[in-house]
């Protein structure tokens, strides 16, 4: 073999020196790489800043559905702001929509998820089955449906009435007394579903010798909850808490089908108010303006959850 300059088969030549082990890949430049996201970011542009910069623009104008304004929308700077600031139904709207996201979305599906998700966890297969099919089951109805669903259950002569009376117990009329409390809990039962699966997924990470270890220590489950799983699970809670505060705060179809905002303006939030305004009194420019104020409220939440619920760089 020695003149023919033939390799035995399966022998493996390796490099000169100097010469690389691998071809080197040639690198795109950097404009190129970013073609590929061109359309979407196109797209997103034209289909969510758009709207949201048309919106803030509307804010400051005197449009309306009727009347002159409708054909000559004209620029009035900070006046809708200014009408906003000073009536009586704005603050009250701003402080029932926060009490609305707190109380059903920061403790209600917040904590309930977390707990249903540890409970699941905890219980066998039979369990398992029967509440996640009887918790997602409220999610993946339709708004609307189960916004028909909470009101037959909280009417004067609905489902909880009939259970009050049946054992004994007083009843009210859910939705003229109390409607702030009807919506809140309607708003948990729909969408509790949701923090349950993400702690569910969370918690499904969490390595079972540490929590084993743990427990050799003689750690109990409130401070194993404490101590290891809050932390390990710190960026779903952070993500959970931005994801669901901001669905609350959009929550229009749910209160408007069980309350109207009523009675009188017990229960309208500042979506119910925005759309009063826009389309009711044919105020555009000032429930727009509403709208803007909704979406503020809303980047306050998220900077707030990003910077308490900071995860540490890995």
């Amino acid at each position: 073999m020695g003149g023919t300059g033939v390799l035995p088969v399966g022998t493996v030549t390796s490099p000169s020196a100097g010469e690389p082990r691998f071809p080197s890949r040639k690198k795109r430049p950097r404009p190129a790489r970013l073609v590929p996201l061109l359309p979407a970011t196109v797209l997103l542009a034209v289909f969510l800043l758009g709207p949201v910069v048309w919106s803030f623009y509307g804010s400051f104008t005197n449009s309306a559905l009727t009347g002159a304004a409708a054909n000559h929308t004209s620029f009035v700077g900070l006046d809708n702001y200014s009408s906003l600031f000073t009536s009586s139904a704005f603050p009250m709207s701003l402080l029932l929509t926060l009490i609305f996201v707190f109380a059903s979305a920061v403790i209600g599906q917040n904590l309930i998820g977390l707990a249903l998700a540890v409970l699941m966890r905890k219980s066998n297969k039979v369990v398992r089955a029967a509440v996640g099919a009887s918790v997602v089951a409220a999610w993946v109805l339709p708004e609307i449906v189960a916004a028909f669903g909470a009101y037959a259950f909280f009417s004067n002569t609905g489902t909880l009435n009939v259970i009050l009376h049946a054992v004994g117990l007083p009843t009210i009329n859910w939705l003229y007394d109390t409607p702030m409390l009807a919506v809140t809990l309607a708003n948990v039962w729909r969408g509790t579903a949701f923090s349950m699966m993400v702690y569910s997924a969370a918690l499904m990470n969490i390595p079972p010798e540490i929590t084993e270890a743990a427990t050799v220590d003689g750690a109990g489950g409130w401070k194993r909850m404490w101590n290891i799983t809050l932390p390990m699970i710190r960026r779903s809670i952070s993500t959970n808490l931005m994801l669901i505060t901001l669905q609350t705060l959009s929550v229009f179809t749910l209160i408007w089908v069980m309350t109207a905002g009523g009675p009188g303006s017990k229960s309208s939030t500042l979506p119910v108010l925005a759309y009063q305004e826009a389309f009711q009194f044919s105020n555009l420019g000032y429930g727009t303006a509403i709208a803007t104020i909704l979406l503020v409220v809303g980047a306050i939440f998220s900077i707030i959850y990003l910077r308490v619920l900071k995860p540490e760089v890995d």
